[in-house]
C-alpha cells in the first residue's frame, strides 16, 4: 500500500488563509492526526492561531492522556453537538468528514456545525493530515517556535461509590496502566469519559466508527494478539457484549492480556434513548424488547464458562481495586459493573 500523500501546497496556503482571519474556527481531526505526532503538530498551530480542536465523536484510534493535548470529542447527541459548534463560523476537516448526526432525527439536522459555517478540506482521510497540519504551521512562525507548557491538568477527582459515566471515567483515569490500550464500546455509559480521562496514563482509545453492535470484546481480542506487550482494557455495554460473547473464549484460549469491564445495566439503554430521539413514546413493548433482565445475565458465570476468571462489583471503589488486582497479573479478566 502506497503512503498516503500529503496535500498539495494550493490547499495548505488557502487553509493558513482561512486562520489568518481570526474567525472563531475548528479543526475536525481524524486519521494520523490523532497520532501522538498529529495532536502535537494541532496543538501547536491552535495555540499559534487560536483555533480549537475536536475530534469526530467516534475516534478508530486516538493518543490520549498525560502529555498529550486535551482535545474532545464532537458529542454524540445532537443538541449537544449543535450546541458545541454553533459558534464557529470555520469548519477545517483535517483527516475527518463533515460532522454529521449519527441518524436522522425528525426535525433536527444531519449537519450539526451551525447552517452558515464554512468547510475547508485540509487532508482527505485518505491523505497525510499530519503533513498538512505541519505544512500549516510553516505560515505561522510562533506555531514552530511555540514552547509546549505543561498539558497535565492537576486538579483531582474525589472517588465515589456511586457510579455515573464521569465517575467511571475518573476511576479508570486513577488506575490505568502506562500505555494501555482502551476499547470502547461503553454506548450510554461511554458518553462521558474523554474528559475525566485526559489525566490518565498515557494510551490509545480504540472505537467502532460504524453502528455494528458487539465490536468491543473482538477488537479487544485482536489488539491483544497484535500488542502482547501492553495492557488491554476492554470497556463493553453489556446488551452489545452478548453479541460477541464467543471472544472471551479466544482470550481465554491465546492466554490474551485484556481485563473487561462490562456495564450491566440490564437493558438496551441506547435503543430507550434512540426511540425518544424520534419522537416515539417507550410503551410496554418497546419496554420488553429492550429488558435484559428476567433473568438477569450472569456476566461472571457466562466469562467463566468460557474460561475467563471474573468478578462482580457493584460501586466504583470496589471496582477500582479489583482493576488493579486484575492490571498486575497476566491473562484475560472481567469486571462485571452492576449500574443499575
Amino acid at each position: 500500500v502506497p503512503p498516503p500523500v500529503a496535500p498539495s501546497e494550493p490547499v495548505i496556503r488557502k487553509i493558513a488563509q482561512v486562520l489568518a482571519t481570526g474567525e472563531p474556527t475548528v479543526m475536525i481531526l481524524g486519521g494520523n492526526a490523532l497520532t501522538e505526532a498529529g495532536l502535537a503538530a494541532a496543538w501547536d498551530l491552535a495555540q499559534a492561531t487560536g483555533c480549537e480542536l475536536r475530534t469526530p465523536t467516534q475516534v478508530p484510534r486516538m493518543a490520549r492522556g498525560r502529555g498529550r493535548p486535551a482535545v474532545d470529542r464532537i458529542p454524540y447527541s445532537v443538541d449537544s453537538a449543535v450546541k458545541s459548534l454553533a459558534r464557529f463560523r470555520n469548519v477545517i476537516l483535517v483527516g475527518a468528514t463533515a460532522p454529521v448526526a449519527f441518524f436522522a432525527y425528525p426535525g433536527k439536522p444531519s449537519l450539526v456545525a451551525a447552517p452558515d459555517a464554512s468547510y475547508h478540506v485540509l487532508a482527505t482521510p485518505a491523505e497525510d493530515a499530519v503533513a498538512g497540519i505541519n505544512g500549516v504551521r510553516t505560515s505561522f512562525p510562533d506555531s514552530n517556535n511555540w514552547v509546549r507548557t505543561d498539558l497535565s491538568r492537576k486538579e483531582k477527582a474525589v472517588l465515589t461509590q456511586l457510579f455515573s459515566p464521569e465517575a467511571f471515567g475518573h476511576a479508570l483515569a486513577s488506575v490505568l496502566p502506562e500505555q494501555a490500550i482502551v476499547v470502547e464500546e461503553a454506548v450510554t455509559s461511554g458518553r462521558e469519559l474523554f474528559p475525566p480521562t485526559f489525566e490518565a496514563a498515557p494510551h490509545d482509545w480504540l472505537q467502532i466508527t460504524g453502528g455494528s453492535i458487539g465490536h468491543g470484546f473482538p477488537c479487544a481480542t485482536g489488539a491483544a494478539v497484535a500488542s502482547p506487550d501492553r495492557k488491554v482494557v476492554c470497556l463493553q455495554a453489556d446488551g452489545g457484549g452478548m453479541y460477541s460473547l464467543q471472544a472471551l473464549w479466544t482470550q481465554a484460549r491465546c492466554n490474551l492480556d485484556v481485563v473487561n469491564v462490562v456495564f450491566a445495566n440490564r437493558r438496551y439503554k441506547i435503543l430507550e434513548g434512540e426511540l425518544k430521539a424520534v419522537g416515539a413514546q417507550p410503551g410496554p413493548a418497546s419496554g420488553e424488547l429492550f429488558d435484559l433482565s428476567r433473568p438477569n445475565l450472569d456476566w461472571v458465570k457466562l466469562a467463566e464458562g468460557m474460561g475467563v476468571e471474573a468478578k462482580r462489583v457493584d460501586d466504583l471503589v470496589a471496582f477500582a481495586d479489583v482493576f488493579r488486582a486484575a492490571c498486575a497479573r497476566k491473562g484475560p479478566f472481567l469486571i462485571e459493573l452492576v449500574i443499575t
